[in-house]
């Protein structure tokens, strides 16, 4: 199964790529708000993507869905775990930028949620009743290219209002897991990869 491509850029479309790798041509679909970041590259520049590859009986001809960032991919699995979003629908719906939709999730805002390509009231329910309370981390996501570094001080306020406003956590456990997360990880830079540092320590 294929996760992750790099490649040269051959040709773009409103929707979709052709991305070279090792002599084979990828046609890789993308939703719009991915597809938006593309505008201002050119063919024969380098790109990557992380794939959603989908294939079922009923889609027996494999297609790869891009996304710029791994927790993109990784919302737009959970999105499609709602009743009625599969995976084409999907790639339709997501014309705003994940960090908004998770934001508009976690705050019940249904009507942010019918600006979505194809998602009526009845869809929008749906979607709050299966992910609310599941995608508070997703709200955090920052681009390079469109949101400058922040000081350390300010996304640790960031991501410890996620914690406890939004998951549940109280101060003084949510300032240790942050702690703990800065001292595995010297590295972070942006609130994104703080929360990300975070969960992977919950996690085991």
């Amino acid at each position: 199964m294929i996760g992750y491509l790099e490649g040269k850029l051959l040709k773009k479309e409103q929707d979709r790529i052709l991305l070279l790798n090792n002599q084979i041509g990828y046609e890789i679909l993308m939703p719009a708000y991915v597809a938006q970041s593309f505008h201002g590259k050119k063919i024969g520049e380098e790109v990557a993507l992380y794939i959603y590859y989908h294939q079922t009986e009923r889609q027996p001809k494999p297609v790869l869905i891009g996304f710029n960032l791994e927790a993109e991919r990784e919302f737009f699995r959970l999105f499609i775990s709602v009743e009625d979003i599969g995976p084409m629908k999907a790639v339709q719906a997501l014309t705003l930028p994940v960090r908004e939709i998770a934001r508009a999730i976690e705050s019940r805002d249904l009507a942010y949620l019918k600006r979505l390509k194809g998602i009526g009231n009845r869809t929008g329910q749906k979607i709050l009743a299966t992910l609310e309370g599941k995608v508070a981390k997703f709200a955090l996501i920052r681009q390079e290219e469109e949101y400058p570094e922040v000081p350390l001080e300010d996304f640790i306020e960031q991501v410890q209002e996620v914690l406890t406003k939004q998951l549940g956590h109280k101060v003084k456990q949510a300032r240790e897991m942050i702690a703990s997360a800065l001292k595995r990880n010297k590295g972070i830079k942006t609130a994104a990869e703080l929360f990300e540092e975070v969960y992977r320590g919950e996690a085991f």
